[in-house]
């Protein structure tokens, strides 16, 4: 008798990405949305937020959306602090691709959950369409990342 093979959304994310649009990325940032262990309530509130993204933005994709919204948030540079010679500096540093996917997705979800009054779906989608359109709570957290690095360049002979 042979054994009924039915696939967990855990081997899915491990073969490809989420279940309903097969992307790594997507699979990913669900992970960063799941609270307490509980990716179902974290992939209908994502999948929610996509519906909603579809209604409102009509010419484009809600996935392409998502995907220019993430890569429009992504930092170039960032400052750590360097402890030289008893003071601290503030030195730009550029970031790496890792980290750059990594703070946008918390900028995103922090804006997300910053934001009160609403159901976490709709807070996702006005945000992600707010990054998507260049402007929003995780725009603002990059543009003051940039214009601290770009204040703080006369130090950057101090990254080695």
């Amino acid at each position: 008798m042979a054994k009924k093979f039915t696939a967990s959304s855990q081997q899915l994310a491990r073969q490809g990405g989420d279940p309903k649009y097969n992307s790594k990325l997507v699979a990913k940032f669900i992970n960063c949305l799941m609270w307490g262990g509980k990716k179902s309530v974290a992939q209908r509130v994502f999948y929610d937020a996509m519906d909603i993204i579809a209604k409102n933005v009509e010419d484009t994709s809600p996935l392409e959306v998502f995907e220019t919204a993430i890569n429009n948030v992504k930092p170039l540079i960032e400052v750590r602090s360097r402890r030289i010679g008893g003071a601290s500096y503030q030195v730009p540093t550029q970031v790496s691709a890792a980290r750059r996917q990594s703070l946008a997705f918390r900028w995103i979800l922090d804006s997300a959950r910053g934001k009160k009054g609403k159901p976490m779906c709709q807070r996702l989608a006005s945000e992600l369409t707010d990054a998507y359109n260049g402007h929003g709570g995780a725009m603002t957290t990059r543009e003051n990342i940039h214009r601290m690095a770009e204040a703080n360049k006369a130090f950057a002979h101090f990254a080695w």
